[in-house]
């Protein structure tokens, strides 16, 4: 998953990302980690708050772009 690239790319540390997601920073780093994986409505969510599609934040394509 591309959430640590991503994030780190827009500025964004692990603990404005969760207070914003309403989760813990444990959690983003779990993510970021691999140690735990976002279930789909999580992933949703982080697509959503960076404006990309799912399949990009899960490397499934390069297009960061999401479908219209």
């Amino acid at each position: 998953m591309r959430l640590r690239e991503i994030r780190k790319a827009k500025g964004i540390s692990q603990l404005k990302l969760a207070m914003d997601l309403s989760t813990t920073q444990n959690t983003i780093s779990r993510y970021e980690t691999g140690a735990h994986e976002p279930g789909i409505k999580e992933l949703i969510r982080i697509a959503d708050y960076f404006q990309i599609s799912v399949d990009y934040l899960l490397e499934r394509t390069d297009n960061p772009k999401m479908a219209k």
